[in-house]
């Protein structure tokens, strides 16, 4: 359900300047800390980011997916990590439930993700399972009216602070969707152990790490939607609207690169003269541009065919793919334009240089967005 006009308007005008005047000023500490500052959580938890796809009737905003990417086009501005604290809770963390959950597991869970209160995380790859999540081996199995949960969750997202894990798990042997159900983990339950947060190329800030479960035992009422064997489909569901929400992510961090860019290339001289005066300069500024323009309109317009009801499972992979290539070319232009000064931490662009890579590779690398797009070009032509 899409806000009014004026009152979205007013949602983005006041995200567009916290970005601007809290979070990009705190960036250096959450580099140098490799956490996001308790005050600037709390802030967002007063503006609702965490909420942003949840129903109203369950403490959200409810932003329909084309508000939901305009309001991530701004968040990317900043580094981001600030966008990961809540990035779970709009999306991998809280949309399984949204979309498979039964009414006690909504109403029992939403609220507190809604306002921030609880951490949500996803917990689907594992060491030998990445992009064939087919093969993921951690296995739940039926113990009266319970569920005993065995295997080891890697580069969970959030999981260090997460209050709460959608774990897919396998519930029957066979290589089928079918075989893989969704269980709805709250952590501290006997039996889960967290691994050290993992130490990344980029992206501090934004913890991930290893969740084992070793005989964890969780009631019957833990399995989403009451129904084994939806887990699958439900993860790609999630994914499906994941895509859109990291392609924003991606468009919104090359507005910054190209505003850091210009800036630099108007204040740095050269044989006498600004270098923003050379034409090669100019060049990768335009491309840049170019890039960034293509990737938003494609978002936007996937957006908008989500939200008419349309599979979009194409046009999101196509989004999500682009995106992401895109920030690549762009950051790597920005460093170009830098020069060796790109190169050097005290600048944001080697930060975002880093950044960036991870994501040609979460929810999807490029291959498999690859194949999606092939595979649903195929199925529409038989």
């Amino acid at each position: 359900m899409a806000l009014d006009t004026d009152t979205f308007n007013m949602l983005l005008e006041t995200v567009s300047r916290f970005v601007t005047e809290r979070l990009i000023p705190r960036e250096v500490e959450v580099v140098e800390t490799n956490a996001i500052p308790a005050d600037v959580i709390a802030e967002m938890k007063e503006l609702g980011l965490f909420g942003l796809s949840i129903a109203e009737e369950h403490g959200g905003l409810e932003l329909s997916m084309e508000e939901e990417v305009q309001v991530v086009f701004e968040l990317g501005r900043a580094s981001p990590a600030f966008r990961s604290v809540a990035g779970t809770n709009i999306g991998i963390g809280s949309q399984s439930i949204v979309i498979a959950g039964t009414l006690e597991q909504k109403q029992k869970y939403l609220p507190a993700l809604a306002s921030g209160d609880l951490i949500g995380s996803f917990a689907l790859t594992e060491p030998d399972a990445g992009s064939d999540a087919m093969a993921l081996r951690t296995s739940a199995r039926k113990d009266g009216d319970h569920y005993v949960l065995n295997g080891t969750k890697r580069y969970i997202t959030n999981a260090p602070s997460a209050g709460l894990f959608s774990v897919m798990a396998r519930t029957a042997p066979e290589r089928k969707s079918n075989s893989i159900s969704c269980f709805l983990v709250e952590a501290g339950t006997p039996g889960i152990k967290l691994g050290l947060p993992d130490k990344k190329m980029g992206q501090r800030g934004a913890l991930t790490c290893d969740v084992v479960f070793e005989d964890c035992r969780v009631p019957a009422s833990a399995l989403l939607g009451n129904e084994e064997g939806n887990g699958f489909r439900t993860a790609m569901k999630v994914l499906d609207k994941g895509r859109l929400h990291i392609a924003a992510l991606c468009v919104g961090i090359a507005d910054r690169l190209i505003k850091e860019s210009v800036a630099y290339a108007k204040d740095r001289k050269q044989f006498g003269q600004p270098i923003a005066e050379f034409q090669l300069v100019q060049a990768m500024l335009a491309d840049s541009e170019a890039d960034t323009y293509a990737a938003r309109c494609m978002i936007l317009d996937a957006a908008a065919r989500r939200d008419l009801g349309e599979n979009t499972t194409k046009v999101a992979a196509c989004a999500k793919m682009f995106a992401s290539e895109m920030v690549g070319r762009v950051a790597d232009r920005a460093v170009q334009i830098f020069g060796g000064a790109g190169y050097m931490a005290e600048y944001p662009v080697e930060r975002f240089y880093r950044d960036v890579r991870l994501f040609r590779i979460f929810e999807g690398t490029t291959q498999i967005q690859q194949l999606v797009i092939a595979r649903e070009l195929l199925k529409a032509a038989d």
